[in-house]
């Protein structure tokens, strides 16, 4: 076991830190100078074999040894379009009830247990701007596994610092293609002429994980327990504003087909964040323009 630090500004256990923003994340904390633990069978060895949310023993162990002062919770199934809901809602809700379970059994109180919920939650709204005071209405099972994770977390306030982190969608190098954006820069660095997506009239408040990183890092040494806080832009761009975008950066239009294939029902139409808290706590926002995040995916095809 790796000895105390005294120079280090805390231990911080990251779960899912082999993810695509677990990465990022681990990055970001390691810059600031914290020591970085991880959900494994050896939480100072990153690249030691992973525990399973749902093994609550082994989640209990790996706590125990890594005696974290924070926690940054990313391990979910994060898919929207994940075809097993029961998976979806037991390693969402019951897995992380096993990891709060665990955290309230260190005998040393932590500083922060920030879990990453899902702007998802807020559903189809009317609201042109959504605060953390918007009623959820979640519009798909994802939402809703997100939603009831945030409602059992709440009943370990008492015990934790609980800090629920709403990320709007956000995206960068690494990021699979199952995902949108990936899917349409991956399209233009193929040179491809057509392209078939789904629901075309949605728009989003894209980020880039870079952002979210740096925004979980910063809100763990903020006054932020038992708050919920957007983590977004404020802007929102439309999907073929992305595809313009993209038109621009490759130098090429590209021929936009619907697939009905692709085509999810209650699919949230548009969300767009209101940040005011998130800076509230954290200061300044470093917020990194969608067209800069663009550039940098299509320039590069490696992972972090």
């Amino acid at each position: 076991m790796t000895p105390r630090s005294e120079a280090a500004p805390g231990r911080v256990l990251v779960t899912g830190h082999k993810g695509f923003t677990g990465r990022y994340v681990v990055a970001a904390l390691r810059s600031a100078g914290y020591e970085v633990f991880g959900l494994v069978e050896r939480p100072d060895d990153l690249e030691s074999p992973g525990i399973n949310l749902l093994d609550r023993a082994g989640v209990a162990g790996a706590i125990a040894e890594a005696r974290p002062d924070a926690v940054i919770h990313l391990a979910a199934i994060a898919f929207v379009a994940h075809g097993d809901a029961d998976e979806m809602y037991r390693t969402n809700v019951v897995g992380t009830r096993h990891l709060m379970e665990a955290l309230a059994d260190l005998p040393a109180t932590l500083r922060s247990v920030l879990l990453a919920s899902s702007a998802n939650v807020y559903g189809n709204s009317d609201i042109e701007l959504l605060s953390e005071s918007v009623e959820p209405s979640p519009a798909n099972d994802y939402a809703v596994s997100k939603l009831a994770m945030e409602y059992m977390a709440k009943l370990w306030l008492d015990r934790l610092p609980v800090i629920l982190a709403r990320p709007f969608n956000y995206t960068g190098v690494g990021q699979a293609e199952n995902f949108l954006l990936p899917k349409i820069v991956s399209h233009f660095q193929r040179a491809e002429k057509v392209i078939e997506l789904g629901n075309i009239d949605v728009a989003r408040d894209f980020q880039d994980v870079r952002f979210v990183a740096d925004a979980y890092v910063r809100l763990l040494s903020a006054n932020a327990a038992g708050q919920t806080v957007n983590l977004c832009s404020g802007t929102s761009v439309s999907l073929m504003q992305v595809i313009g975008m993209m038109q621009e950066i490759a130098g090429y239009e590209i021929e936009v087909r619907v697939n009905p294939a692709f085509v999810r029902g209650n699919e949230v139409a548009r969300l767009t964040g209101d940040n005011r808290r998130l800076r509230s706590l954290i200061g300044p926002l470093d917020i990194i323009p969608l067209r800069t995040t663009l550039e940098w995916m299509f320039d590069s095809r490696k992972t972090p």
